[in-house]
């Protein structure tokens, strides 16, 4: 027997039969609403590709190969679904361990994960209107009065969706900080300590993600990590971890 502990409501025996049943149900729920989100992005690809191709503005793009751009379609499409999913999912998740949790546990879990995916978005929202145009700007400017920029549309959604999610995880360093904290392998007087050594870090991984000659834009990209590095410090200072 599995006991669930709820935290407002008495306490309830679930055998494993039924607990096994409860994620069967909660991953099949996902999955059909997986489904019918991709379906949708499907049905509404035309805007959700000139969007994509907003920051490149200037661009032609070309079909190389047969099928190429039905296929990078689906991508897009599944990729859409999965991204409109992901907080259903995410609460999907928490309802499933929230009984298994205690106070104290929950207090943690719940924000966090609820943290998580909005520092996510906020990552992909600006990757999308700062880095993206700044990066694309760069590569479409250099030699372009040599090569005139003709680019395959599925090598250019495979290098959006990259820098989109990589600048997405980016934004998870306060949720790491606090885990790191709360787990005691770093405290916020150590992370602090360290500051000179972040500064160095996020003006290197500012200069990656942003490929431009623009100092404004690595230097907005550098304070972005800095203020979320700070923030993951100062939510542990006022845990007193």
């Amino acid at each position: 027997m599995i006991k669930h502990m709820h935290l407002n409501t008495k306490d309830k025996e679930m055998s494993i039969s039924e607990h096994l049943d409860e994620l069967r149900q909660r991953i099949l729920s996902i999955f059909v609403l997986f489904v019918v989100l991709t379906g949708v992005s499907f049905l509404l690809l035309k805007p959700i590709i000139l969007l994509l191709q907003k920051p490149a503005s200037g661009v032609k793009f070309l079909q190389l190969a047969p099928g190429e751009y039905f296929f990078v379609s689906i991508k897009v499409a599944c990729y859409c679904g999965f991204l409109l999913c992901l907080p259903i999912a995410i609460y999907q998740v928490i309802m499933f361990i929230l009984p298994g949790l205690t106070n104290n546990e929950a207090k943690l879990v719940v924000p966090s994960l609820f943290g998580s995916v909005i520092l996510f978005f906020a990552g992909l929202f600006f990757g999308y209107t700062a880095l993206a145009p700044a990066a694309l700007s760069f590569f479409i400017s250099y030699g372009s009065e040599l090569i005139e920029p003709l680019w395959s549309f599925e090598q250019y959604f495979d290098f959006i969706i990259l820098l989109l999610i990589s600048t997405g995880l980016s934004f998870q360093v306060p949720i790491i900080q606090v885990f790191l904290g709360i787990a005691g392998v770093v405290s916020s007087k150590q992370m602090l300590s360290v500051w000179r050594y972040i500064l160095v870090i996020a003006t290197v991984i500012s200069a990656i993600l942003t490929p431009s000659t623009d100092p404004f834009t690595q230097i907005l990209m550098t304070i972005a990590i800095v203020t979320l590095y700070v923030s993951g410090v100062s939510v542990l200072v006022l845990m007193k971890k």
